[in-house]
């Protein structure tokens, strides 16, 4: 994915994806450290955040519904190695 053409820079708009490793046809190692770091950043989050909160309302008798999330640790782990 060129963000440069011969007359200079081209205009756009990026948006990461904080949840996943997108899979593209042609793909750069570029992307996938962006997909990665994404990924790193939304595991601390549900472990800070999600995982963190719910354990806290079990510890203080709140009443809740347990909420469900995908995790990717499988494929940080794979990455890491």
């Amino acid at each position: 994915n060129s963000t440069t053409s011969q007359e200079g820079p081209a205009a756009y708009i990026g948006v990461l994806d904080i949840f996943g490793f997108e899979s593209f046809a042609i793909n750069s190692f570029e992307q996938l450290c962006i997909n990665y770091c994404n990924e790193a950043l939304q595991q601390q989050f549900n472990a800070f955040v999600l995982k963190n909160e719910q354990e806290e309302y079990e510890r203080e008798g709140i009443e809740w519904s347990f909420i469900t999330f995908p995790e990717n640790q499988d494929v940080l782990d794979l990455i890491d190695k």
